[in-house]
């Protein structure tokens, strides 16, 4: 069952239910109100009846309404009589309906107290009366009159007959205008659905989702649209890296396959020659393991599994540059101030080797230091290799972008796209300049304003260094 058919049933279901009860209430209280006119009349009559020196005249009168009503022409009756105290029966006006004498009316006749009322329904035949019994006291016997409830019967069967016609019209007219309003509320989801289907289906997310409107369906609508724009991008960034993976596998790929096809005269190579080619072969397999790794790590994304944790920025700098003094017995400075900030230790730290391995790779001569600075959540590392051109300078960044001078040069071209997708996931941003006098700066920053609030208070009170508590006396 679609949406739209749920919406019509229950608009129906509703205009149903309060046509019942409208009904209901409506034919209820016309009936109640026509047996109290119904009561009302009969004790008027029987007052009347009742009343000293009255019966006298209606006995004398009484041939002459024989005639008022006949059960047999279906017109309205309405009949008086005297019950005696022995339960004899004196018709006094209109016709002898054939009425019974209850036990109750005998007993009213025969003992009850003068005004005494007793109100029945008799069923005589086909029809239905309304009757009323009244003692007369003083062994006077009762008066009983009665009224014909074909006329009520009647009025409260049209009615019911006219409820339930404009019942069914208010189901129909609910049934159309649930379908009208159905159709509105559910055109832009039918609209929505089709496109999912489509994406489903044939895999295309170039498609348009009809939008409009402020409602939770607009907002779906926008939400939609920018999930398949979001898509479209990440297939997108995946063919790329594919196709740029590729296309950089090939040149390590071909120099093996060549060095290979060498080592099978290896015995004939000369000794120096032998070493060249150990070394090559060593040097494209260090360069395909990295890029490997690099391509890896891209792919799956791993940094978002390890926790956010209180990291030191000064420290984690001078251990990372003190590595690196090891390796490349390059002069590294760090000039760094305290700064606790929440972050992937390891991610940071991987950006952070990514800078300093792009400075020793630039600025092989080595005659000035390599400079780290750490100030605030700003982590920036200067050299003085060849610059920045400023065509490069917004597409450093780029996954394998190379400039002109770093093409001859052995790497991959992902390190600082994996140090700008560092920054992105700390919620902060890279940056890249020439530097005055020669050589680049490039930088990271992390926990950046408004980046996960959640975990500062935890990370304030105790990893602050300001704020840890002081030893006594110092």
């Amino acid at each position: 069952m679609t949406l739209r058919q749920k919406l019509v049933i229950a608009f129906a279901t509703v205009a149903v239910v309060v046509a019942v009860l409208v009904g209901g209430f409506t034919y209820g209280l016309t009936a109640h109100n026509l047996r109290i006119e119904v009561d009302r009349s009969l004790a008027t009559a029987a007052t009347t009846l009742s009343a000293p020196g009255a019966l006298p005249l209606v006995t004398a009168a009484a041939a002459a309404d024989q005639q008022v009503a006949s059960p047999t022409t279906g017109a309205f009756i309405q009949t008086a009589r005297v019950i005696a105290p022995d339960g004899s029966v004196s018709q006094l006006l209109g016709v002898d309906v054939g009425l019974p004498v209850s036990a109750a009316d005998q007993s009213l006749a025969s003992s009850g107290g003068a005004g005494t009322r007793l109100y029945e329904d008799v069923t005589v035949g086909d029809r239905s009366f309304r009757v009323l019994t009244e003692s007369l006291g003083d062994d006077g016997g009762a008066i009983q009159v009665a009224r014909d409830l074909s006329e009520t019967s009647r009025v409260l069967g049209t009615l019911a007959v006219t409820i339930a016609v404009v019942g069914l019209l208010v189901l129909l007219v609910a049934a159309f205008a649930g379908w009208l309003v159905a159709r509105q509320i559910t055109r832009r989801l039918t609209g929505l659905t089709e496109v999912a289907e489509r994406v489903s289906s044939t895999g295309h997310l170039d498609v348009a989702i009809p939008a409009g409107g402020r409602d939770e369906v607009g907002r779906l609508s926008t939400s939609l649209q920018a999930m398949l724009a979001e898509l479209a991008r990440a297939r997108d960034d995946q063919h790329r890296l594919l196709q740029n993976a590729g296309h950089e596998l090939r040149t390590p790929l071909t120099s093996l396959r060549t060095n290979v096809s060498v080592m099978r005269r290896f015995d004939e190579l000369s000794p120096s020659s032998q070493r060249r080619l150990l070394d090559d072969v060593e040097g494209e397999t260090r360069e395909l393991t990295n890029l490997v790794n690099e391509l890896v790590e891209l792919a799956t994304d791993r940094r978002d599994a390890e926790p956010l944790e209180p990291v030191d920025l000064a420290a984690l700098a001078e251990l990372t540059a003190d590595r690196y003094r090891r390796r490349s017995a390059r002069t590294i400075t760090v000039d760094a101030e305290p700064s606790v900030v929440p972050a992937r230790p390891h991610a940071v730290e991987r950006a952070l080797s990514n800078l300093l391995d792009n400075a020793v790779k630039f600025d092989p001569d080595g005659r000035d230091p390599i400079e780290v600075r750490v100030h605030g959540s700003t982590v920036e590392v200067l050299d003085r290799g060849p610059g920045l051109d400023p065509a490069d300078t917004d597409r450093i960044f780029d996954r394998f972008y190379r400039a002109a001078a770093a093409r001859s040069m052995s790497g991959s071209g992902l390190g600082l796209s994996i140090v700008r997708e560092v920054a992105a996931d700390h919620g902060g941003t890279v940056s890249a300049a020439a530097r005055p006098g020669g050589g680049a700066v490039i930088g990271f920053t992390v926990a950046a304003d408004g980046f996960l609030p959640e975990f500062l208070p935890g990370f304030l009170p105790e990893f602050l260094p300001e704020s840890k508590p002081q030893p006594a006396g110092g």
